[in-house]
């Protein structure tokens, strides 16, 4: 039981006991906040900038700068989004999901390029290309600036990035040594299929009722 132990969290034996307590309080708010996207709730945004803002904390202290970029992004996008999912389009109706449009996928496309770019060139100037895992955090950041880009309008497809960004930083998190942090994007995987399969749903029935 031990080996098994040592393996998973052997990497926390060195770190102080504080970032172990933000982090714990930062995944657990990260899937309450992942949880309430899922079921269209608006409490995701609260949740969310919570986490978030731990988060950058965090990854500025682990080097991680494309992933705290991520986060301090998260947290301006959870206002705007928490301005667009409480916005009436009639008198009694919300903001309801949608597909994305021509004009939005063009957006998300220079959204993903630009993003890249905009990392690449941070990781440049703070010299931080001393491993293989900052090319990775750069694609990943790149996919979760659209990912919430769409969550924050209401679009389906935002669960498509969750869900393969998610499936990446599993275990990039792992190799960094956070586990917790790989076993909360463990858990936003399987979440972001059944937030995929709920928003479907929900937009199927907004398709009906139109």
């Amino acid at each position: 039981m031990q080996p098994i132990f040592d393996f998973f969290f052997e990497q926390y034996y060195g770190y102080r006991n504080l970032f172990i307590v933000l982090e714990v309080i930062a995944v657990i708010f990260g899937f309450l906040s992942v949880w309430f996207s899922k079921q269209e709730n608006i409490l995701v945004y609260p949740t969310g900038i919570i986490s978030t803002l731990i988060f950058v904390y965090l990854l500025w202290q682990w080097s991680l700068l494309g992933d705290m970029m991520i986060n301090a992004y998260y947290f301006s996008m959870s206002i705007y989004g928490w301005y667009i999912w409480t916005r009436k389009v009639d008198a009694i109706h919300f903001t309801p999901v949608t597909i994305m449009t021509k004009r939005e996928h063009l957006n998300s496309v220079f959204l993903f390029l630009g993003t890249l770019l905009f990392v690449f060139g941070v990781y440049i100037y703070f010299d931080k290309w001393t491993d293989w895992t900052a090319y990775v955090d750069t694609f990943t950041t790149a996919i979760f600036f659209v990912g919430m880009y769409l969550m924050a309008k209401k679009k389906l497809e935002n669960w498509i990035f969750w869900i393969i960004g998610d499936l990446i930083s599993v275990p990039l998190y792992f190799h960094k040594g956070l586990t917790l942090t790989s076993l909360q994007y463990f858990l936003f995987t399987i979440i972001a299929f059944y937030g995929y399969f709920a928003w479907k749903k929900s937009l199927n029935k907004n398709l009906q009722t139109a």
